[in-house]
C-alpha cells in the first residue's frame, strides 16, 4: 500500500509530504507483520505568504471568529490538496492519504489535555487525489487519557526498540518533543519551545522574510542574556512530570514580551534571539542528561540550526547525537513519514498509540476516514506491527 503523509507542524511555515510504499515480509501472521517502508518521494512546500499571515493572525492568544476559522479550514485544506495531488502524480498515484492538517489549538489544563483542533478540511484532499484520507488523528488519543502528543513516539519506538541501553528520538519543530526508549518501555513528551519563540521574534521584527533564523545567522550576532535565560527556565511547565504536552497556546510572542517587560531594561533583539536559542539547548540537554540517554537521533527544522545541534553535542559529551537519517527516517521529512505510517495502520486496524508514549490508558486506532472518489475498500486487518525498516527509493 502506498500512503501519502501530510503535515504542517507547530512552526506553521508550510506543508511537509512523503509517500511511503509499505510492503510486508512474508505477509501477515496472527501476531502481526514485519513492515518495510520505502520512501518514494518527499517534499516541503511553504504556505503562500498571505495564507501564513492569516493563520498566524488567528492563532492564540489572538482573538478570531468562526468565519475566519471556516475560511482557513477551507484554504488550508485546498493547499494540502494541491501538494498531495502533485506528489501523488510524481509517484504514479497513492492508495491512501493521512493528513495531520494544521494545529490551531491544543487545550491543556495543568497535567491533562482536554481537546485539540487541527484544520485543513480533508474532503478537499480526497476529491483532488481520489484516494481515502485519514485525518483528525490526535483526538482519539486524548479521549483515553493521552495528550494527543507526541504521536511520533509510535514511529520512534519501532525504529529504536532494537538498540541496547537508553536511546531517544528528538524532534525540534516549533515545540521540542522527545521519545525515550528503554528495554522496559518508553516515555514521550513535549520538552518545551524549540523554534516557536525564535520564529515569533523573527516575524515580529521582520528580521527574515522566511520567518525563521536561517542557519542561526541572527542568533550568531547576539549574546546569551543570562538573567533573561534564568527567568525563562523558571517556567513551571518544565517541572511537570511526563507525559505532558504544550504548544503555542503557552509559548508565543506575548510570552516573550512579558518576560522582556519583567526585565525592566532594553535587550538587543539579536541577544533575545540568541537567548531563546540557548533556551532550547538548555531544556533539551537537561532532560537528555537526566534520562541517561546514550544515543539521540534528532529531526525537525531545529536540527538545521548549528547553534542548537552544536550546543547539544557540547552539552552532552556522553551522548551520541546524530540526525534521524541514520534510522532511515530523513530528519526533514520524519513527521510526514510518521503520518504515512499512521495512515497505513488506521487502514489496517492497527492501534498507533504506544503505552507510555502519550499517557493514553489503552491503545487505539487513530483518526477518521474520508472516502475517495470510489467505494471505500479496507484491506485485511493486521494485529500489530512487529518490526519496521525504512529505506529510501534508489535514485533512477
Amino acid at each position: 500500500m502506498r500512503v501519502l503523509g501530510l503535515i504542517s507542524g507547530t512552526s506553521h511555515d508550510g506543508i511537509d509530504a512523503a509517500v511511503v510504499d509499505f510492503t510486508t515480509n512474508g505477509g501477515f501472521t496472527a501476531h502481526g507483520a514485519d513492515l518495510h517502508g520505502t520512501v518514494l518521494a518527499a517534499t516541503s512546500v511553504p504556505y503562500a505568504p498571505e495564507l501564513r499571515a492569516r493563520l498566524i493572525a488567528a492563532l492564540p492568544p489572538a482573538q478570531t471568529t468562526l468565519a475566519e476559522v471556516c475560511e482557513l479550514d477551507t484554504l488550508i485544506g485546498q493547499a494540502f490538496a494541491e501538494v498531495a495531488a502533485d506528489i501523488a502524480a510524481e509517484v504514479g498515484g497513492v492508495d491512501a492519504v493521512c493528513s495531520h492538517g494544521q494545529t490551531v489549538y491544543h487545550w491543556v489544563d495543568g497535567a491533562h489535555a482536554l481537546g485539540t483542533l487541527q484544520i485543513g478540511q480533508p474532503a478537499w484532499i480526497a476529491e483532488k487525489v481520489g484516494a481515502p484520507v485519514v485525518s483528525d488523528i490526535r483526538i482519539r488519543d486524548i479521549t483515553v487519557g493521552g495528550h494527543g502528543a507526541p504521536l511520533v513516539s509510535f514511529l520512534d519506538e519501532l525504529l529504536l526498540r532494537s538498540r541496547a541501553g537508553v536511546s531517544a528520538a528528538l524532534n525540534l519543530g516549533g515545540i521540542s518533543n522527545m521519545t525515550v526508549v528503554r528495554q522496559d518501555g518508553l516515555v514521550a513528551y513535549d520538552i518545551g519551545p524549540a523554534n516557536a519563540l525564535v520564529d515569533a521574534v523573527i516575524v515580529e521584527h521582520g528580521l527574515n522574510p522566511l520567518g525563521y533564523d536561517d542557519d542561526a545567522a541572527i542568533a550568531c550576532t547576539g549574546q546569551v542574556d543570562e538573567a533573561l535565560l534564568a527567568a525563562l527556565l523558571e517556567d513551571s511547565y518544565y517541572a511537570l512530570t511526563p507525559p505532558k504536552s504544550t504548544g503555542k497556546e503557552h509559548f508565543h510572542l506575548g510570552y516573550v514580551q512579558e518576560h522582556l517587560a519583567a526585565q525592566g531594561r532594553e535587550i538587543a533583539v539579536a541577544d533575545v534571539v540568541r537567548t531563546l536559542t540557548e533556551l532550547t539547548v538548555r531544556t533539551v540537554a537537561r532532560d537528555v542528561e537526566a534520562a541517561g540517554i546514550g544515543f539521540l537521533a534528532v529531526s525537525g527544522g531545529g536540527c538545521r540550526n548549528p547553534l542548537i545541534l552544536d550546543g547539544l553535542r557540547a552539552a552532552l559529551p556522553a551522548t551520541e547525537v546524530v540526525l534521524a537519517d541514520e534510522l532511515g527516517a530523513a530528519a526533514d521529512s520524519k513527521e510526514a513519514i510518521l503520518l504515512a505510517l499512521i495512515g497505513w495502520s488506521t487502514m489496517h486496524g492497527v492501534p498507533a498509540i504506544v503505552p507510555g508514549g502519550t499517557g493514553a490508558r489503552e491503545p487505539r486506532i487513530l483518526g477518521t476516514i474520508t472516502p475517495g472518489v470510489g467505494p471505500l475498500q479496507m484491506p485485511e486487518p493486521v494485529a500489530a506491527i512487529d518490526s519496521l525498516v525504512l529505506t529510501e527509493a534508489a535514485a533512477s
